[in-house]
């Protein structure tokens, strides 16, 4: 059984959500929660939430899948809007300013056992 959750427009730059990312792909549920819960990176505290409501989604569709046998099967982050504007600066110059926005997406499924047929 697979659960997905997806938020859109998250004030997090991909490259740098794409780092917590990483540290909890195709890990189990319980394992990926305990490690966002310590890692000091902005991302962290959505991703938690959105490995969250994943579980969520899957156990309202079936009530008898076991969260521990849960792992983050897929975590995209992908590129989202990007607010510009420029910044006066001395002499008559500007800079741009990029504030750059995530759409992050999680897949959990249920770790499936190995059957050999015989």
């Amino acid at each position: 059984m697979e659960g997905r959750a997806k938020i859109r427009n998250v004030s997090v730059a991909p490259r740098k959500a794409r780092l917590v990312a990483d540290l909890v792909r195709n890990q189990y549920v319980d394992d990926a929660l305990n490690q966002l819960l310590f890692t000091h990176k902005a991302a962290a505290p959505v991703i938690y939430k959105l490995i969250q409501s994943a579980v969520a989604n899957v156990q309202y569709q079936d009530a008898a899948v076991d969260a521990a046998n849960l792992y983050v099967k897929e975590i995209r982050v992908d590129e989202g809007i990007t607010r510009k504007w420029i910044r006066p600066r001395a002499r008559g110059m500007a800079n741009r300013i990029f504030k750059r926005q995530s759409h992050i997406t999680v897949v959990v499924d249920e770790e499936e056992d190995e059957y050999d047929g015989e």
